[in-house]
């Protein structure tokens, strides 16, 4: 049953976050490690919502939107997810980019072979094939918590930060918890999961073994989260003055720490095989959005002949972010923008999600009182921190 609560997490911690959790160790220290492991629970009552709709119902969340809540609805939901996969695309082939920089490749090398080799897993066809090259990709992301060990952290200053005081009135600490917030749960998540979950044929015999696999994904994307906010707070928390927004920039700042080998190895393994995992995921996530609100075919089991919509709309996904990446000249501002949009897009996203769980969902599977609560909860809190993150960002005198 491992499988599509793995991949979605692993996705999650992409470029974007680890960059987000670099910038929180080094500018806080350990302050915002409580945060990241606070977030775990958060993000798998959302997910795990997404495998309790897929398995019953068998209908991916568009499909469920539009048999639910009618076309328009559906539309709405759609095209929300394409914004944010645009975004997400860009961000995940910048990540490519970056990697292949601070190797001494040029991007375009590195980011039209990367796109070409995503067109040609998914082509090539077959589910489980997809999800075991996918699977390998994120292995890559644990080298992140091989560094943290090589980082030596004080293990009295980490203990420590979990009953220190928080600064709450500082607004470069709030931006930074709004942004790990925000990284947390991606719109595109939501979409990938619960379509996964269809196409793998998971059932609801299958729920409790699915969410073992999306439980166990929380907990390492989060522990990956943390693994690198530790490599920073620990070498360069008080020592580096400045943001650190780039790939190349946190390799540079690790090297005399980690040394310059094992600083570059690090984040090219890691950033590589995160960036390449979200990116087949994202891309993903949309072809199965499209088709399902479309109704056709949307299995990576049929025939590009036989699904030819699902096909395309991958193949546009994956051309158009390597393509916006390659004539973008600021990829650190791109980044940005995306999760500052991650945050806006968020709450229609769970919004939906939470109406679908409270109303589509068979009787022996339904949310009790506490689900619905909690899920209420976790609703309103991506709502608060959405428009919040937005506010520090637009206004930021």
């Amino acid at each position: 049953m491992l499988g599509p609560g793995l991949m979605v997490m692993l996705a999650d911690t992409d470029a974007g976050s680890i960059v987000t959790a670099a910038q929180s160790g080094a500018s806080w220290g350990y302050r915002l490690l409580p945060l990241e492991l606070a977030l775990i629970p958060v993000l798998y009552v959302v997910m795990e919502l997404t495998v309790r709709l897929g398995a019953t119902t068998g209908k991916g969340h568009a499909q469920a939107i539009r048999e639910r809540f009618g076309p328009r609805w559906a539309a709405l939901s759609v095209g929300t997810l394409l914004i944010s996969a645009t975004g997400a695309l860009v961000t995940e082939f910048a990540g490519v980019a970056a990697v292949g920089g601070f190797l001494g490749l040029s991007p375009s090398l590195t980011v039209p072979l990367s796109a070409a080799f995503l067109l040609t897993l998914v082509i090539a066809g077959g589910y489980r094939r997809v999800e075991l090259i996918g699977l390998a990709l994120g292995s890559f992301e644990l080298v992140f918590l091989v560094a943290a060990l090589l980082a030596h952290p004080r293990l009295h200053a980490v203990t420590a930060s979990f009953a220190a005081t928080q600064p709450l009135g500082n607004r470069s600490y709030l931006t930074l918890a709004a942004a790990n917030l925000g990284a947390v749960v991606m719109p595109w998540m939501v979409f990938y999961q619960q379509g996964a979950v269809v196409d793998k044929g998971l059932r609801a015999p299958h729920i409790r073994l699915a969410r073992i696999d999306t439980a166990l994904g929380a907990v390492i994307t989060q522990l990956v989260m943390a693994a690198v906010l530790i490599v920073t707070a620990a070498t360069l928390a008080g020592h580096h003055a400045g943001s650190l927004r780039s790939i190349g920039e946190i390799s540079s700042a690790l090297a005399p720490y980690l040394g310059v080998t094992a600083s570059k190895l690090t984040f090219a393994l890691g950033i590589a095989g995160a960036s390449m995992l979200a990116a087949l995921v994202v891309s993903l996530a949309a072809s199965w959005a499209v088709a399902e609100a479309a109704g056709a075919r949307r299995s990576l089991n049929d025939h590009p002949r036989g699904a030819p919509l699902f096909y395309v709309v991958y193949a546009v996904c994956v051309v158009a972010g390597a393509t916006l990446v390659l004539a973008s000249r600021s990829l650190v501002g791109v980044a940005v923008d995306v999760e500052i949009l991650n945050a806006l897009l968020l709450p229609v996203v769970v919004g939906m999600l939470v109406a679908l769980a409270w109303t589509t969902l068979p009787r022996p599977h339904q949310l009790r009182t506490a689900g619905r609560l909690f899920s209420g909860l976790v609703l309103g809190l991506v709502s608060i921190v959405g428009l919040g993150w937005v506010a520090l960002s637009v206004f930021p005198g």
